[in-house]
């Protein structure tokens, strides 16, 4: 009997040692490609400005208008005509007949994919 609470007290004394956090233990899932509440300003522009025109570089930047037709780097309303002719989405989802953008370098990631794609659902705005 004496052994009996010996080993019910031990058993007391072991479960009481549980002092882990319910937050710690399980975090919240954090989604890292929110697109929610996508702005041009915010998330798309950043996208189009490391990808789509680099100053100087001839690819949709003010020097490189003439070539490409495109001028995202001063002209907005030059990126929403890509979009209004599906160019923009058929360039970055890499879709056949459609050349493949940001062109001679990866895909883009799906994030900024899904961002783009976002924006131009919502009637890309120039917010």
């Amino acid at each position: 009997m004496k052994r009996l609470f010996m080993v019910a007290g031990l058993i007391l004394m072991l479960g009481s040692c549980y002092n882990d956090k319910f937050d710690k233990l399980y975090p919240p899932v954090v989604n890292p490609c929110d697109t929610t509440n996508i702005k041009y300003s915010t998330d798309v522009q950043p996208i189009i400005a490391t990808n789509c025109y680099r100053p100087g570089s001839g690819c949709h930047d003010a020097a490189g208008a003439a070539a490409s037709g495109y001028d995202f780097e001063t002209n907005v309303s030059r990126l929403q005509d890509a979009v209004a002719n599906g160019r923009l989405l058929g360039s970055i989802h890499w879709q056949p007949g459609f050349s493949q953008m940001p062109k001679n370098n990866p895909k883009l990631s799906d994030c900024e994919i899904n961002k783009i794609t976002r924006w131009v659902h919502q009637g890309a705005p120039n917010n």
